[in-house]
């Protein structure tokens, strides 16, 4: 597949960017894509939540009444979780909510979305990135040039770059990524893929290396 290389103002440039099948082509795995989106929203979740149980509470473990001739249930500490004030029945506990995914999944699930992003014509490719100065105005204008303003978008620069990512940072449907960063969960919430063309370079090259 070769697509049209843009430059900022939208126009195309005279060359084609060339897609690789085995990366942009491939049949998608949508159980690989669900897999590795699940793990990364696993890891992003802190599991601190926690609640104290019966031995957790301060109280008096002195019997509270005499075990018969009252009347009622017998109960032997204020701690109970029966009691207002009492210990909580199965609450949350610390926890670690990752899980293990095999790196093979992982690689085959990035490859299926980016297929899926192809297959939709929803990834674009520019010419590299580069910009003198953070500039958010300037950012805006090259997404109106590429037609892409209300729209959820991702893009992807081959190396990390602070000025295009200070310059999009507070764009709330804008996304800025280094091609080493990439995961399949941010190319599944966006609408669009903007990948420069170092960034198309580190992605291939990485497909090519996990194929040997």
């Amino acid at each position: 597949m070769e697509l049209p290389i843009l430059n900022k103002e939208g126009k195309e440039i005279g060359k084609n960017a060339t897609l690789s099948d085995s990366v942009f082509a491939i049949e998608p795995n949508d159980h690989a894509i669900y897999l590795d989106v699940k793990q990364y929203l696993a890891n992003q979740r802190q599991g601190t939540h926690s609640s104290k149980h019966r031995g957790m509470v301060s109280g008096s473990t002195r019997k509270i009444k005499r075990q018969k001739g009252t009347g009622g249930a017998r109960a032997g500490s204020i701690k109970s979780p029966i009691f207002v004030g009492g210990g909580r029945i199965f609450g949350p506990e610390p926890r670690d909510y990752g899980f293990k995914l095999n790196r093979k999944v992982k690689q085959l699930a990035r490859r299926s979305a980016l297929s899926h992003k192809a297959k939709a014509e929803a990834i674009t490719v520019m010419e590299n990135l580069v910009m003198d100065t953070p500039k958010t105005k300037e950012f805006i204008a090259l997404l109106n040039n590429l037609n892409l303003s209300g729209k959820k978008v991702l893009v992807v620069t081959g190396e990390q770059n602070d000025t295009v990512y200070r310059s999009a940072r507070n764009l709330p449907k804008t996304k800025v990524l280094p091609a080493n960063q990439l995961h399949t969960y941010h190319i599944m919430n966006s609408d669009v893929v903007v990948l420069a063309e170092g960034a198309l370079e580190v992605i291939q090259a990485e497909a090519n290396s996990e194929a040997n």
